[in-house]
């Protein structure tokens, strides 16, 4: 008998043991992971450090986990990473909502997924939201996604008003559609900015006719040529991201109009995402100031020459998100490829750790020791996670979101609208053309 018992507890040591070293090699996996993703992940908001160590048993790993993985900054960004239960704690007084036009009809997924996420923002950001769409389209698809109660809940709150619009811009449309549609989603939620009715403005609809709306209702601010869209890139640090534009609305830049961008850029940096001195960058394939082509040659000179911001240099494509900048200039074509490069190295990654976990029973067990590690490595992959993208350079708040947006994306938009709206950014870049408005 006393046999029996001794073997069963060499059995269970044996299992153990041979559970910790299985763990302890994928916890190697994870940090090569970890490491890849540091340099590659997608743009826009980050929520935190995946930490694996593999020199630790599973509890301490777990623990340390824990500690370090802070979500991303300021305000209600915290809310939105709290928490599975997050809903239930949070409590928004009605006096600090304010009120955001949404272009309801833009998207591939419009209306149902940006209703649905227009009402999950709600609960989680102090916002109310003028959503403007043909009406019984809307109602129509609230019905067919069983968001009818929540609508009709919201609107009874006061916190969300249906405004009816006329037949939405399409996607393939050209931008110049947005002066035909007067009565456009677009163009009313952009009138509403314009009136005061609103503080600023979300489309996942066509970009192009959003940056003509823009233009023609709210018109540019002084001294700026081009409108630029800027994304937030995750960096190293998990909190303090990088400010990349332009990333598509200017194809073909002048040296003046990146000044213009960097400009921008260092106010933005500045108010919202509460750098002191943001460190400008130019991106270029080389440090020296030699390099590059007459764009960067030239637009080195005017940005060296800037006395109202910080130019750190030159930035190479690896420094990107490497932390050493605050924002980071170029034109629109090499932002947008840049832009949709980190999109797609997210799902690649994804697939990549998904091909290194070991199936069968060991896998399963190893995977239920890291699962909230995986959670956080495809929250920080997801560009859904990251919200849109900020014309900058128009007289209003505007924020483009993705295509293919779906309520997560929604939700991460609006987040930035608030943030924006929230620090008095337009204020700054009112001032814009003053001379001590930028200091160095």
């Amino acid at each position: 008998m006393e046999k029996n018992n001794f073997n069963t507890k060499t059995n269970r040591s044996k299992a153990i043991r041979r559970l910790v070293i299985w763990y302890r090699r994928n916890s190697a996996v994870t940090s090569l992971v970890d490491t890849a993703t540091s340099s590659a992940t997608v743009a826009g908001n980050v929520a935190g450090t995946v930490v694996s160590n593999a020199g630790s048993v599973v509890t301490s790993a777990g623990s340390i986990a824990r500690s370090t993985l802070e979500p991303f900054v300021f305000d209600p960004l915290r809310r939105l990473q709290g928490g599975e239960n997050i809903q239930t704690k949070l409590s928004i007084k009605d006096s600090e909502r304010i009120w955001v036009s949404v272009d309801g009809m833009g998207g591939d997924f419009a209306p149902a997924s940006i209703l649905e996420g227009c009402l999950k923002s709600l609960n989680l950001l102090p916002l109310k939201i003028k959503f403007v769409g043909e009406i019984e389209k809307v109602e129509k698809a609230a019905a067919e996604f069983g968001l009818s109660d929540s609508l009709d809940q919201a609107i009874k709150n006061g916190n969300f008003e249906l405004i009816p619009s006329g037949p939405s811009v399409g996607m393939d449309e050209e931008a110049t559609a947005v002066r035909k549609k007067k009565d456009a989603s677009i163009n009313i939620a952009m009138k509403l900015v314009k009136e005061g009715k609103a503080m600023g403005v979300y489309s996942a609809g066509n970009s192009g006719a959003l940056m003509a709306s823009a233009i023609f209702k709210l018109g540019r601010l002084k001294g700026i040529d081009r409108p630029a869209i800027g994304a937030l890139f995750p960096t190293k640090d998990p909190g303090q991201p990088v400010l990349v534009l332009d990333v598509g609305a200017n194809m073909d830049c002048k040296p003046a109009y990146l000044h213009q961008f960097a400009l921008l850029g260092n106010i933005y940096c500045r108010d919202v995402l509460q750098v002191d001195k943001p460190r400008i960058g130019l991106l270029n394939i080389g440090e020296e100031s030699c390099k590059g082509n007459d764009l960067s040659l030239a637009t080195y000179e005017l940005l060296t020459e800037e006395k109202r911001f910080h130019f750190a240099g030159n930035c190479e494509g690896r420094d990107v998100l490497s932390g050493e900048f605050d924002v980071v200039v170029c034109d629109g074509f090499t932002g947008n490829v840049l832009l949709k490069f980190l999109e797609s190295v997210g799902s690649v990654l994804l697939g990549v750790l998904r091909a290194e976990l070991p199936r069968g029973r060991r896998g399963k067990v190893g995977s239920a020791f890291l699962r909230n590690n995986l959670k956080r490595i495809k929250k920080r992959l997801d560009h859904a996670e990251h919200g849109g993208a900020l014309l900058l350079g128009i007289n209003g708040i505007c924020v483009i979101g993705h295509g293919g947006s779906k309520a997560l994306s929604v939700l991460s938009a609006l987040r930035v609208v608030h943030s924006a709206a929230s620090h008095g950014v337009m204020d700054d870049l009112a001032e814009l053309n003053k001379p001590n408005i930028l200091k160095v």
